[in-house]
């Protein structure tokens, strides 16, 4: 029988009817025997998260105000879900111990992560599996690192003779109790480290979308979904802004080879988007995905004859790092080497930076533009299909957008594009456009 973990995300589980909906998914298929709940999420638009709940009351306890009608609240919550269930089960001894440790200041980390330890209660009674509580068996160092080995260690040792467990995801703890979290999100590391440590089959991530998008539907009404897409393929689409998956949770499973399957609790008739190490699959598309982020500015610097003067990158990035800064791109040409960072990042160092550059490279000019946006153009297809460049300079030009940069790594992988920022979205139109809607 197939081993599947099943991470269900926050407006998955958000009430009692979509609780059922996951115990129908979870049914449907033997294998789904490992389950990482997030905390429920919003019932309806304006309505709010219980992590949200959650810290807002920690804060007031902090403080010293009295809490007890929103703690009262988040209670209700969980047993608004409880009663549409009708499960038997009760949390008041789990309730008491958390007003006790919020008075007793535990922490914001350990106050953020009852949602899910809560919601796993509740997941495990209604399934009749095993509840695990991950502050046993995922590990933080000190810092709030993950600490990947003994977590591992400890995941595979409990799990080794358990059938079918809840296991909550985003947090964990340190070798003393305290509890850590991951970064918002962090549910999806979780799901990744069970898969990991059970050798899955399959980690499926059900969400609210049915599959990872091949570019931003605020920008593009109602984009193709991606059927197949490769680990550095979203890599690099997550690294330019792309959401879907925690891109922390690609390690764990990348390393062993499992396949990740982004799903929509909604729409369980839809296969959604599988993320693999590497496919023979021919993509639908010459591009797999579009990603980009404003807020960026270059810094030029200029100088005759820098080709022949060794170190000279080296020494340009060492007065970024002297900063603080990491920079983003440095396309460069035979007298001319570009740097491109976050404007917030650089505004308030861009004297520092312009004194460090002439103290270590003695620059003929330096030049700044801000308000830059960068578009990464990603795609396993663009290797052996020709033209793919200017088919992009092709569109952007017919839609009156200019070309800051293009830069194209050596894997071939991915094209990034500097624009304004004002031209942004109509440059994610365009080059959508000519590679997606042109095909159709």
């Amino acid at each position: 029988m197939n081993k599947i973990v099943v991470k269900f995300g926050g407006s998955s589980l958000a009430n009692a009817e979509q609780f059922r909906k996951v115990g129908d998914i979870i049914r449907a298929d033997q294998g789904r025997r490992y389950v990482v709940p997030s905390a429920p999420g919003k019932r309806f638009d304006g309505d709010t998260k219980v992590t949200d709940m959650l810290y807002a009351c920690y804060d007031a306890a902090e403080q010293g105000v009295d809490f007890s009608n929103q703690l009262k609240a988040i209670k209700e919550r969980f047993y608004e879900i409880i009663r549409g269930l009708s499960v038997e089960l009760s949390l008041e001894e789990e309730f008491a111990r958390i007003e006790k440790d919020f008075k007793e200041k535990a922490g914001r980390e350990y106050a953020a992560s009852r949602g899910e330890f809560l919601n796993g209660k509740v997941m495990a009674a209604y399934l009749k599996y095993e509840f695990i509580d991950s502050a046993e068996v995922i590990c933080f160092h000190e810092d709030g690192s993950l600490d990947a080995e003994t977590t591992n260690c400890l995941l595979s040792e409990r799990l080794s003779g358990c059938e079918n467990a809840v296991i909550p995801g985003f947090y964990g703890a340190q070798k003393d109790g305290k509890v850590r979290t991951f970064s918002r999100g962090g549910s999806d590391v979780t799901g990744s480290l069970v898969a990991k440590a059970i050798c899955a089959d399959m980690y499926e991530n059900w969400t609210d979308v049915s599959g990872f998008l091949v570019t931003d539907p605020r920008i593009v009404k109602n984009p193709e979904v991606i059927e197949t897409i490769t680990y550095r393929e979203l890599r690099e689409l997550s690294y330019m802004g792309a959401t879907v998956l925690h891109e922390d949770a690609i390690f764990p499973v990348r390393r062993q080879g499992i396949p990740i399957n982004i799903r929509n609790t909604n729409r369980p008739e839809d296969k959604g988007t599988l993320i693999v190490e590497s496919t023979c699959r021919k993509p639908k598309y010459t591009i797999t995905g579009i990603a980009g982020k404003k807020g960026f500015c270059s810094i030029n610097i200029e100088k005759s004859m820098m080709n022949s003067e060794i170190g000279f990158g080296r020494r340009v990035l060492q007065v970024f790092e002297d900063q603080g800064i990491s920079f983003e791109h440095v396309p460069s040409g035979i007298d001319t080497f570009t740097v491109y960072v976050h404007q917030s990042e650089f505004e308030d160092k861009e004297q520092q930076v312009i004194a460090g550059l002439h103290r270590l490279v003695q620059p003929d000019f330096v030049e700044m533009e801000s308000e830059l946006a960068l578009i990464a153009v990603v795609g396993r297809g663009m290797k052996s299909t020709r033209g793919t460049a200017g088919r992009i300079f092709s569109a952007l030009a017919h839609a009156n957008v200019n070309v800051k940069m293009i830069d194209q790594g050596s894997s071939e992988l991915n094209i990034i594009i500097g624009v304004e920022n004002r031209d942004f979205e109509t440059a994610v139109r365009a080059i959508y456009d000519i590679f997606v809607t042109t095909q159709l």
